[in-house]
């Protein structure tokens, strides 16, 4: 079939998008959906951070590609072997294919899937197949098994995740990635319980996302630390107690002024290894660091080692919020639903498709939290 797709041809073009256009609006042709594969009608589909490292190539990955993992739809389709999907049902994308084979998976952690990881990093599904072609026949690269900025793609079923029919889809999206990575570093990587301190830095998508589990987890108090007010303005909205514009005050001194002698949480969202130092520093004795955020792979971080001793520090990474999808979205949206996890609230705009490169150009800017594309 014939579907419309923003197609990445080349990484590092220059800023600002809007006039490089390193997406370029072509009709590509997608085979259908082979065994234990889906077609999926994308119904919205986010612009996050990690697609702009795409775009930037601080995240190399093989071109051409259709990019975009945060991600709602609807099955259309189902290959031989499918099971649990049927054709009208909605879903939302997990941005890592889970096997259920591999030790990571075996061992509860889908997040750390070996052969997702593998498919993620070649750009193909998890079966090794590529589906979408451009008109010389040339193969385009999936984008960590989703390649949601188009109409339709093809997934592995182990990339998709039902929901029930009654949530709006542009706010599902949000769910594949912003909701399960930030509420998922707070509820199941750092597991802060109530009355604990937190210090969210980078006010992101993801960073908000963090700050809405906290705020669902009881911590106290709240810290939320970013150099943009108009981010600050917002934070509060989303389960801040205190605010730190780090352009105008020493951040880590702050920090740990608030919360009397450091963070016993402090998350960096920003993928930026002097955040995470500064992040790390804002925790008190025994406390932890977890990092979210994806710096360039160049990027090394370098602390004081005799913390990791003396006082008992910990840093820790968490991808994909290490969230089991097929468990935590469903849970997360029901505490959406219940009113515990203010969600809409990260939707900054909807966009059509032949918008993406000037909205992206916003959200290098930190102009926005979450834009959508919305296709129906």
């Amino acid at each position: 079939m014939k579907t419309k797709a923003a197609v990445l041809s080349a990484m590092g073009q220059p800023v600002p998008y809007g006039q490089s256009l390193p997406l370029t609006i072509e009709d590509v042709t997608l085979d259908g959906p082979g065994a234990g594969e889906v077609l999926v009608e994308i119904a919205a589909a986010g612009l996050c951070h990690s697609d702009l490292s795409v775009i930037n190539g601080s995240r190399p990955r093989p071109m051409p590609m259709i990019i975009g993992h945060e991600a709602s739809g609807i099955v259309r389709d189902t290959g031989p072997g499918v099971a649990g999907l049927a054709a009208g049902d909605h879903v939302v994308f997990s941005y890592v294919p889970m096997c259920g084979r591999c030790l990571p998976c075996s061992e509860g952690r889908p997040a750390m899937c070996e052969n997702g990881a593998q498919a993620n990093l070649t750009g193909t599904l998890l079966s090794g197949s590529r589906h979408f072609h451009r008109a010389d026949g040339s193969p385009i690269h999936h984008h960590l098994g989703v390649s949601s900025y188009a109409q339709f793609t093809v997934a592995a079923q182990e990339s998709l995740i039902k929901i029930e029919d009654n949530l709006p889809l542009e706010i599902a999206a949000l769910f594949g990635c912003a909701v399960m990575t930030g509420v998922g570093a707070v509820v199941n990587t750092a597991r802060v319980a109530p009355g604990q301190s937190v210090a969210v830095f980078g006010l992101g998508g993801v960073g908000m996302s963090a700050l809405m589990g906290a705020r669902a987890a009881g911590a106290w108090p709240i810290v939320a630390v970013d150099l943009l007010e108009s981010k600050l303005n917002l934070a509060g909205q989303f389960g801040a107690t205190h605010l730190v514009n780090a352009a105008q005050v020493d951040a880590v001194q702050a920090v740990r002024d608030l919360t009397h002698g450091g963070a016993q949480f402090a998350f960096e969202s920003v993928g930026n290894e002097k955040v995470l130092a500064q992040a790390f520093a804002a925790s008190r004795r025994g406390g932890t660091t977890v990092t979210i955020g994806l710096p360039h792979p160049s990027k090394n971080l370098s602390v004081p080692a005799v913390t990791l001793v003396a006082e008992e520090r910990t840093i820790k990474g968490s991808y994909m919020g290490s969230a089991v999808p097929r468990r935590d979205v469903p849970r997360f949206i029901a505490l959406y639903q219940a009113g515990l996890l203010p969600v809409d609230r990260l939707l900054s705009r909807t966009i059509p498709l032949e918008e993406i490169n000037p909205a992206f150009d916003a959200l290098d800017r930190g102009e926005v939290l979450r834009q959508v594309i919305q296709y129906t």
